[in-house]
C-alpha cells in the first residue's frame, strides 16, 4: 500500500515536472555546435519553428532568430521533426591566393535529418573559430521543378553599428554607417553587411557556395533584424539588367524554381574580435568545393592560372584603341613588370590577324592579353563555345565579362556555365558589373576577381577617402573587388598620391590587380620603383591596430621576405604609431610619404628599422603612406 502510494506520488511528480518544462519550452532538446576553440556556439532550438542563436563566449552575437525555409509556399521549418543527427569535423589547409597563401578550414559540423509531413530534408551546420554557417538540402528527382524560398532572420542587438548600402546600384553603392536600430523596415542591405557590437566584436552576414540557386540580399525588419530575401526570377523579355531598378528591388523576394536536389547556399555569419580577424577570414572559400582535378590538375597552382597586375586603357587616356597603341601599352606593362594588358571593347573592330599579332608581340614580353565582353552576347551555349574556343586559339589569356548586375537564378547559372567553359579552354575570367563573390574562386580558380564595388570608374564620387577606408572591411570581406586602384588625376578626389599608391596594397590582395592610372603616368611617378614591387597576391596580411572602418585602413602585408606597410587615411587628420613587431630581423626600408600641403606629390626616403621600432605618422586628411621593408 505504501509502495503504491509512493509510486503514485512519483508519477505525479514526473508529470508535473514534464508539464513545467514543456511550459518553459525545454521539453525538446536543443542542438549545440561549438567552434574548434570552444569559444563560438551555434544553438538550434526546435519547436513550433526552428530558431537559432550564435554566441561568442557569453556574448550573444545573433539573438534568437527564426530559421525559415519553404518549398512551393509550404514552410518546412514550422513543426519540423528531427529524426537523427550526425556530428563531424573538418580539418584541412590548402593553398590560397589573396590575403594569405595558405587557407585554414577547421570547423565542427552537425548534420540533422528533418521532416515536415512527407518531405524529408537535411540541415547542415558548421561552426568555425571565426564564424558559423548553415544550409538546407532537399532531395528530389531531376524532373521535379520546385520553388524554394527563405526568410531567415538575423536578429542583432539594437546598439550594433552597421555599414551598408542598398540594392538600387546593385553592388556599386556607397556605404552608410548607422545604428542598426535606425534602419527602417523594408530598407535593403547588400551583403556582406558589416556590423560592430558595442563590445567591439565585428560581424558580417553573407552567403557562400552560390550556384544553381537565386542569390540573396538582406532587408531590415525595423526591429534590429536583417531578413534573408532571394532574388526574383528574371523574365525572358529582359535577359539582362544593367542595374537594379526600383521595380527590381521591390520584386526581389520572388525566387526561381529549381529542378532536382535543392541545395541552398551557405548562410554565413562571420565573427571577429577585430578587423584583422575579419579580413583574414577563410569561411567563404572553406565552404566551397575544391577544384576539379580534371580541369585544374594542380589546383590554384595549375600552370595556366597566373596571378598578376594589369595595365588598362580606359580611365586615364593613352590614345586610341588601335593595335599600335596597345603594343605601346604592352611595352609599358613589360617595363613595369606587369603581367597583363586589358583591352576594352575596341578590339571587336580588329581582325583576327591584328589580335594574333598583338598576342604574339606581347607574349615575347611575357605580357598576356585580356579581352572585354558583354554578358548579353554569352547567353547562347553554342555562341559561348565558339567564342571561347576562338579566344583560346588566338592565345588570349583572359576575358573581362561585363554587365551581369542581377542575383536571379538565370544569371547565377550563366556565371557557372562561363566558369566551366572557360576553364575547359584555359581562359581566366574577371567578372565586371557583377554580383558579390561567394567563395567559388576556390572551386573555379580561373575566376581571378569580381568588381561588385563602386570603383575608380565612378567619376561622380566626391568622398573617395571615406569609400577607400570602408570597403576593405565591408565589401572585400566577401573576396577580391576589382576596384581598379591608383589614379593620379581628378578621380582621386580628396585623396593624395601617397594614399592612391597605398591603395594598391590595402585594396589589392587579389589574383588580378588592375591599375586605373595609365602605364605612362605610373612610369612617370616618382614612386614608380615602389609601384613595380607591389605584388597582386600576398603570403600574409595583418590589419594594424588603429584601423577603423571609414576612417583609417592600415595594413602590413608580406610577400616572401618583403613587407609592405600601407596606410590610407580618411577625411580627418590624425597621428598614429605603427609597431614593427611583425618583423623578425632588421630591415632596410623605402618610404613613400605625402608632401606637406601638396596632395599631388610624394616624397621618398630611405631608412632602416628593427622589430622593436615604431613608425610615427602625422597624416593629412585623405593622406597616405607606404613603407617597403626588405
Amino acid at each position: 500500500m505504501i509502495e503504491s502510494r509512493r509510486l503514485r506520488v512519483l508519477m505525479l511528480f514526473l508529470f508535473l515536472l514534464s508539464f513545467h518544462f514543456s511550459i518553459l519550452g525545454a521539453s525538446v532538446p536543443s542542438y549545440i555546435v561549438k567552434s574548434p576553440d570552444g569559444l563560438l556556439t551555434f544553438e538550434l532550438m526546435p519547436g513550433k519553428e526552428l530558431t537559432f542563436t550564435i554566441r561568442s563566449g557569453r556574448l550573444p552575437v545573433v539573438g534568437q532568430s527564426p530559421l525559415r525555409f519553404s518549398l512551393d509556399g509550404v514552410s518546412l521549418t514550422e513543426g519540423a521533426v528531427i529524426s537523427s543527427d550526425r556530428k563531424y569535423q573538418v580539418r584541412e589547409k590548402y593553398p590560397w591566393r589573396g590575403v594569405h597563401a595558405v587557407a585554414v578550414n577547421e570547423c565542427n559540423g552537425l548534420e540533422l535529418q528533418l521532416a515536415h509531413g512527407a518531405v524529408a530534408y537535411r540541415l547542415d551546420i558548421r561552426v568555425f573559430n571565426d564564424g558559423a554557417a548553415f544550409r538546407i538540402i532537399v532531395p528530389g528527382a531531376d524532373s521535379a521543378a520546385r520553388t524554394p524560398d527563405e526568410a531567415t532572420v538575423f536578429n542583432f542587438p539594437g546598439a550594433a553599428s552597421i555599414w551598408y548600402h542598398d540594392m538600387v546600384g546593385h553592388y556599386e553603392g556607397v556605404h552608410i554607417k548607422k545604428q542598426l536600430s535606425q534602419l527602417a523596415a523594408g530598407q535593403w542591405v547588400a551583403p556582406p553587411a558589416t556590423l560592430r557590437l558595442p563590445q567591439g566584436v565585428y560581424i558580417a552576414v553573407t552567403e557562400a557556395a552560390l550556384w544553381g540557386y537565386s542569390g540573396m540580399a538582406l532587408q531590415a525588419d525595423g526591429n534590429n533584424g536583417l531578413v534573408l530575401r532571394m532574388a526574383q526570377h528574371q523574365p525572358a523579355s529582359h535577359p539582362y539588367v544593367l542595374r537594379y531598378s526600383a521595380e527590381d528591388v521591390a520584386r526581389l523576394s520572388k525566387p526561381a524554381a529549381v529542378r532536382g536536389v535543392i541545395t541552398t547556399p551557405w548562410r554565413v555569419v562571420m565573427v571577429g574580435k577585430d578587423l584583422n580577424t575579419m579580413v583574414n577570414n577563410d569561411i567563404l572559400q572553406d565552404l566551397c568545393p575544391a577544384p576539379d582535378p580534371s580541369l585544374f590538375p594542380q589546383g590554384i597552382n595549375t600552370s595556366w592560372i597566373r596571378p598578376g597586375r594589369a595595365v588598362w586603357k580606359y580611365l586615364d587616356g593613352g590614345g586610341e584603341g588601335t593595335p599600335e597603341v596597345m603594343k605601346k601599352f604592352t611595352d609599358q606593362a613589360a617595363e613595369l613588370g606587369f603581367e597583363y594588358n586589358i583591352l576594352e571593347g575596341f578590339w571587336r573592330k580588329w581582325t583576327d590577324a591584328q589580335i594574333r599579332d598583338l598576342v604574339e608581340y606581347s607574349g615575347k614580353k611575357h605580357v598576356g592579353i585580356w579581352l572585354w565582353m558583354h554578358s548579353k552576347d554569352l547567353h547562347d551555349p553554342a555562341t559561348r563555345a565558339t567564342l571561347f574556343s576562338h579566344c583560346h586559339d588566338l592565345g588570349i589569356a583572359g576575358l573581362k565579362i561585363d554587365f551581369f548586375d542581377h542575383e536571379a537564378k538565370a544569371v547565377i547559372d550563366l556565371y557557372d556555365a562561363i566558369l566551366k567553359e572557360t576553364a575547359e579552354q584555359h581562359l581566366l575570367v574577371d567578372f565586371h558589373g557583377s554580383n558579390k563573390p561567394t567563395g567559388l574562386s576556390r572551386t573555379w580558380p580561373n575566376e581571378m576577381t569580381r568588381e561588385a564595388v563602386k570603383g575608380m570608374e565612378s567619376s561622380k564620387l566626391e568622398d573617395r577617402a571615406t569609400l577607400q577606408t570602408t570597403i576593405p572591411f565591408t565589401r572585400m570581406l566577401a573576396g577580391p573587388a576589382e576596384y581598379t586602384v591608383v589614379h593620379f588625376g581628378e578621380r582621386r578626389r580628396n585623396t593624395s598620391w601617397a594614399h592612391q599608391i597605398a591603395s594598391a596594397v590595402v585594396m589589392g590582395g587579389e589574383p588580378m590587380l588592375t591599375y586605373a592610372a595609365s602605364p605612362e603616368n605610373l612610369l612617370a611617378n616618382p614612386a614608380v620603383n615602389i609601384i613595380k614591387e607591389i605584388p597582386a597576391a600576398w603570403d600574409e596580411t595583418i590589419v594594424l591596430p588603429g584601423s577603423e572602418i571609414g576612417e583609417l585602413a592600415a595594413f602590413a602585408r608580406r610577400k616572401g621576405t618583403q613587407w609592405f606597410v600601407a596606410v590610407m587615411n580618411g577625411t580627418a587628420p590624425r597621428k598614429i604609431k605603427i609597431s614593427l613587431g611583425f618583423l623578425k630581423n632588421p630591415a632596410a626600408a623605402t618610404m613613400v610619404k605625402d608632401t606637406p600641403g601638396n596632395p599631388v606629390a610624394v616624397e621618398l626616403a630611405q631608412a632602416s628599422f628593427r622589430p622593436a621600432d615604431t613608425v610615427d605618422l602625422d597624416l593629412a586628411a585623405g593622406g597616405g603612406y607606404l613603407l617597403v621593408l626588405k
